[in-house]
């Protein structure tokens, strides 16, 4: 069955949004919304970048594309700066009847214990009535949190901890709202940035931690534990977001803790550069400039390192195409799951169905 999709947003995960959509025959692309008046009528795939048309233009009319009564959106707008603005618009998209898939605000990958239970039932409501499923996730807070670290630990005879990192390069990461405003990258020391404020990490990748604990069956202590570091500059740098003048913040390390009677056992780590050469001593990536690694610890210790990079080698580029895929990928599964609030828990398997390049033909 082919289900009517659009795609709500055009950036840095957007455009990969449509490439997915289109390379995927049981998806049909039936509208794109933009919010920069610039990109109203300009056609998908130019948005997208990609070689040619795909014969729907973009627009900022939100009621023209309810309108179309699409089976589900792809929503990848910018949530970051706006967490509260997007939970509205999501509501109302389930409250229209249409199913969604969406990259933020990361709180609702899972929100039970992050957010109010009276924001989480209104959620549900709203799916119930008008019939339809919400679904947050992608990469981090995503797959590399939540369904890889769980698949692990199904091979666990005894499981310890499990800890979750992200250790990347930033320095060729677009996005100058998250780097200067939320992590605080090129400002100094002193002044503590929005994701740095207490109890934000918690939220941020609260979900994470405690969607693991769920899916290990285990109640943890409150409040969650953060800790965070900070590191400055030792030279000018220039990243694509932003200038990060010598002395100011340039490299961070934090962790979100759940821990069971003051012992960590569900831990978030992200330790993030803006250079290679930061930090040596923190941990690195075993190849590349950025990784995903669970360790589990336990019997029998296990550990993973989850590597990607687009064909032009960025590990930045590829982040928002799996972003987008992890999403473009679990649209039938959620439209075919029961209305409300769906989480990782909750999804079956999810996989690339449909997307193997054909072989190409011989000529000899």
């Amino acid at each position: 069955m082919s289900y009517r999709v659009v795609e709500w947003s055009t950036g840095t995960v957007g455009r990969h949004a449509i490439a997915g959509i289109d390379a995927r025959d049981d998806l049909e692309l039936v509208g794109v919304w933009v919010s920069n008046p610039d990109k109203v009528g300009k056609d998908a795939g130019e948005l997208a970048g990609l070689d040619r048309e795909l014969g729907v233009r973009a627009t900022d009319d939100k009621a023209a594309l309810l309108a179309l009564k699409p089976d589900c959106i792809v929503h990848t707008a910018m949530t970051d700066d706006r967490i509260f603005e997007a939970v509205e618009e999501l509501i109302s998209f389930l409250e229209a009847g249409v199913n969604v898939v969406s990259s933020g605000p990361v709180l609702l990958q899972y929100p039970i214990g992050v957010v109010p239970a009276e924001l989480v039932d209104r959620i549900r409501r709203a799916g119930e009535q008008g019939g339809a499923s919400l679904h947050v996730n992608g990469i981090d807070p995503g797959f590399a949190n939540d369904v890889l670290p769980l698949a692990m630990t199904s091979l666990s005879q005894r499981i310890d901890e499990v800890r979750c990192y992200e250790i990347a390069d930033y320095s060729t990461y677009y996005q100058p709202v998250v780097m200067r405003d939320i992590f605080g990258f090129g400002k100094p020391l002193d002044e503590t940035p929005m994701l740095f404020q207490p109890g934000v990490l918690s939220l941020a990748w609260g979900s994470v931690v405690r969607q693991i604990a769920a899916g290990l069956d285990i109640t943890l202590d409150e409040p969650l534990v953060e800790k965070v570091a900070r590191i400055p500059a030792d030279h000018d740098l220039d990243v694509v977001s932003c200038h990060i003048p010598a002395g100011t913040t340039a490299a961070v390390r934090f962790e979100v803790i759940g821990t069971v009677d003051g012992v960590p056992r569900v831990v978030l780590e992200h330790i993030t550069r803006t250079h290679p050469d930061q930090m040596p001593e923190w941990p690195k990536p075993n190849r590349g400039d950025g990784c995903y690694r669970i360790d589990i610890t336990g019997e029998p210790m296990m550990s993973v390192e989850f590597n990607h990079n687009g064909e032009n080698g960025d590990h930045n580029v590829s982040g928002m195409i799996v972003t987008a895929m992890r999403l473009v990928n679990s649209v039938h599964a959620v439209v075919e799951a029961e209305p409300g609030l769906v989480t990782a828990l909750d999804l079956p398997l999810i996989t690339g169905r449909g997307l193997c390049a054909p072989r190409p033909v011989s000529t000899s």
